[in-house]
């Protein structure tokens, strides 16, 4: 299992905005594959999966 964090997206941002998940459980990705897009103070952008594999679960942690 791989736990997929917001990477650091510079400038001292730690937080940013789900604004849409592009996958679901059960569902095969390949690895760069855009999964979920975020928005911060400064930036909109898609995060890409760090690898390959199936959606298992999809939780969020605040």
């Amino acid at each position: 299992m791989v736990n997929f964090r917001l990477p650091d997206v510079g400038e001292g941002m730690h937080e940013g905005e789900i604004l849409r998940i592009l996958v679901k459980s059960g569902d095969f990705v390949e690895q760069d594959q855009p999964i979920v897009e975020v928005q911060t103070d400064k930036v909109h952008a898609e995060l890409s999966a760090p690898i390959s594999g199936i959606v298992t679960e999809i939780t969020s942690v605040a």
